[in-house]
């Protein structure tokens, strides 16, 4: 281990190791008196149990009943469902995102399950959401923003934590099995139960896709968590989670414009693929002390094994055309504690947190050039191995301590103070002779970084409160960034300042719900591609970037038997300042893919008890597909069809997805510079959407399974 780093490890220990952590998700508001019968929770404004009111975040909540009516195949079909997510869709379980960001693929997100990141930092992986169990998920929280403090790096644009299901009092299973008209077929299974102080339960799921409506597109996939709950005391528990998750899946790839256009079914690809084996199992030991203390540990392990044979990797050639690519593989195995104390206090009703966390993963990577044939077809037909082009180990370490201060000095106001400072250590190892082609020699490189907080609530009136926050957020260079050229880049991590106001109310008594934030976002030293010359091109600390937005969420039930609700963002993403090379420079212009407006919207009718009939929404309005703002994507409006029934035990559901079968794109970009000739069918690629498709599905439930209400306290 680097003596840096152990002494690090000492002197914060020394500070907080007579604390252990706190992971409470499950536990109840630490004083029910102050919270309203029926007010909503979070967790992840504070990793402890909190009335949404009295946090001073934007959070975005997805319960169970919610899940369940959305009859979910793909993240994105939940999660776009709150205001400012933009989750999208790249088939078989990939996707980018955008919240308070364009959409992307780069480190500026925090992916949780039970508040512990599903990978380690500096091996982000944009589609890491594909080795999530969503049926293992009872609820879905979603903060926007920087949470940094809480999160340490890469929770920039925002942190998505998904709370696993709880096991339930009474024993209860479920299976269910739905099929799409364009070739996926998926089985779930539930099974829950306690029996004295000791509750499990069990949530999978198997999809395959074959023959689909999308050439060269089969996918396998199965997930499995198994979450067991121990009550050693009155004040005790033990949690522990297992999820596994299993994707393999071939990779159609973009289309060119013409293609996109006129036969947007057609791969060019052949041989592509990608696959993720990845295992997580964490316990958590939560003890509950007299006079308003928590304290609880939280020991993890995660691996994962990614490879892929990446179609983008590919360089374009005329076909017919001999050309290179790559097969790669990722992986890691990490080994992590966190321990948090909380201790309240009497005086201004206050609260005070404090945490350390460790996280070690060792990293390894090969690849290899291959060479490929692209036929007469335009087909990559075939690829031979050719010689190794990477192989090396990175030891990642991620050491952090947090606290945060809450408190009250007059009754309606609540202030919230925190920090975290986070050290990180990269020790890398080339397992061969460093060069051009093969990466940079061995070395050992640190990042550090603190990351405040200051926020407020004030309840104007008890349906309604206000919040105002200073948050900051920070992602240190990727392991890839630093150590694919011989020349070590010298990076520095890119911080992004975050300014928010907001609104929660509710209205005509518990039938309405408004959500409203308006925030902008400041970054500076932000990783880009600086290109030296033509085809040879180095990152850069060279990016500053201001992002602005509005965000609004309002639901409402009314006349007994309909509800409807609505999901929307305004927001503007610019470059300040970005030089592309000395000669190029794209101040001022919007960033690419950033619609100014993301809608979703659903009207929703219940005629009778176990009936439900949705219609919703979604609207992306059209985004500049490069940075020099001259080729526009025009978006795109859909509708869905969802009808749900259920009597007794079993329960039929009807899906109807992109009901009048609109030509559209997932994602869209171009790589034209804005100088020089513009070709579309060599610069413009774009991500085809589904056309219209009929899902159908069945579902038996035994005892309380289905129906939200039953998990243990």
């Amino acid at each position: 281990m680097n003596p840096l780093f152990t002494g690090r490890i000492l002197s914060l220990a020394v500070v907080t190791a007579v604390f252990p952590g706190v992971h409470a998700e499950d536990r109840p508001p630490s004083n029910p008196s102050d919270v309203k019968a029926m007010e909503e929770v979070v967790v992840s404004g504070s990793r402890e149990a909190t009335p949404l009111s009295a946090t001073p975040s934007a959070i975005g909540k997805l319960d169970e009943e919610t899940l369940d009516n959305t009859k979910a195949t793909n993240i994105a079909q939940a999660v776009n469902q709150i205001p400012g997510v933009h989750m999208v869709d790249l088939g078989n379980e990939q996707h980018s995102m955008s919240i308070r960001q364009p959409i992307t693929t780069s480190a500026v997100y925090q992916y949780l399950e039970d508040g512990v990141p599903i990978r380690p930092v500096g091996i982000f992986n944009h589609n890491a959401l594909n080795e999530v169990n969503l049926t293992g998920a009872g609820e879905v929280e979603v903060m926007r923003g920087p949470s940094s403090s809480l999160y340490g790096s890469n929770a920039v644009g925002g942190a998505v934590n998904f709370l696993t299901r709880a096991p339930s009092l009474a024993p209860e299973a479920e299976i269910s099995y739905q099929q799409s008209s364009e070739g996926y077929k998926r089985i779930d299974t539930g099974l829950s139960g306690s029996a004295g102080d000791f509750g499990l339960r069990l949530s999978h799921y198997s999809a395959r896709l074959r023959d689909s409506w999308r050439q060269y597109n089969d996918m396998d996939k199965d997930a499995v968590t198994l979450r067991g709950d121990y009550a050693l005391a009155p004040q005790s528990l033990v949690k522990v989670v297992y999820t596994y998750s299993d994707l393999y899946t071939e990779t159609p790839g973009s289309l060119n414009e013409s293609d996109y256009q006129t036969r947007p079914y057609i791969s060019y690809q052949t041989f592509s693929y990608r696959s993720d084996l990845s295992n997580r199992l964490s316990t958590t030991l939560d003890h509950e002390w007299a006079g308003g203390a928590l304290s609880t540990v939280t020991l993890y392990t995660r691996s994962n094994v990614h490879g892929q044979n990446p179609g983008y990797s590919i360089r374009s050639c005329t076909a017919p055309c001999t050309t290179t690519g790559n097969i790669n593989e990722n992986s890691y195995t990490s080994l992590g504690v966190d321990m948090r104390q909380r201790q309240d206090f009497s005086w201004a009703n206050s609260r005070f947190i404090v945490g350390l966390t460790y996280d070690r993963s060792p990293n390894s990577y090969i690849e290899d050039k291959i060479n490929v044939t692209r036929d007469a077809n335009g087909l990559y037909s075939g690829y031979a191995l050719s010689t190794r082009n990477r192989d090396y180990d990175v030891l990642l370490q991620n050491l952090s301590a947090y606290a945060q201060y809450e408190l009250s000095p007059v009754k309606p106001l609540r202030v919230v103070v925190g920090g975290r400072y986070d050290t990180i250590d990269y020790d890398f190892t080339n397992n061969m002779t460093p060069s051009a082609a093969t990466g940079a020699p061995n070395e050992v490189r640190s990042f550090d970084h603190f990351s405040p907080k200051l926020g407020a609530t004030y309840a104007v009136t008890p349906a309604t409160s206000l919040f105002a926050n200073y948050s900051q957020g920070f992602t240190p260079p990727e392991v890839s960034s630093l150590y694919a050229r011989l020349a070590v880049p010298n990076l520095r991590s890119a911080t992004f300042g975050n300014y928010e106001l907001g609104l929660r109310s509710g209205f005509a008594g518990d039938k309405g719900k408004l959500n409203l934030a308006l925030y902008r976002l400041n970054g500076k030293d932000e990783i880009v591609n600086y290109q030296i010359a033509v085809g040879n091109s180095e990152p850069r600390n060279a990016g500053k970037t201001r992002h602005t937005g509005i965000e609004l969420g309002t639901q409402y039930a009314f006349a007994e038997t309909w509800e409807a609700r609505l999901a929307t963002r305004f927001s503007k993403h610019e470059y300040l300042d970005y030089d592309a090379s000395a000669a190029l420079s794209y101040d001022g212009k919007t960033i690419k893919g950033a619609p100014e407006n993301v809608t979703d919207a659903e009207i929703a009718w219940r005629p009778r008890a176990g009936l439900r009939l949705g219609l919703q929404a979604q609207h992306v309005s059209r985004y500049w597909m490069n940075d020099a703002n001259t080729v526009e994507y025009p978006g795109h409006t859909l509708l869905h069809l969802r009808g749900s029934y259920r009597i007794g035990a079993w329960e039929v559901w009807l899906k109807l997805m992109n009901l009048a079968d609109k030509h559209f794109s997932y994602s869209a970009g171009s790589s034209y510079s804005g100088t020089g000739t513009y070709n579309p069918d060599t610069q413009n690629s774009y991500t085809p959407g589904d056309p219209r498709t009929l899902w159908v599905g069945v579902a038996y439930h035994f005892g309380n399974a289905g129906k939200p209400g039953n998990p243990r306290p």
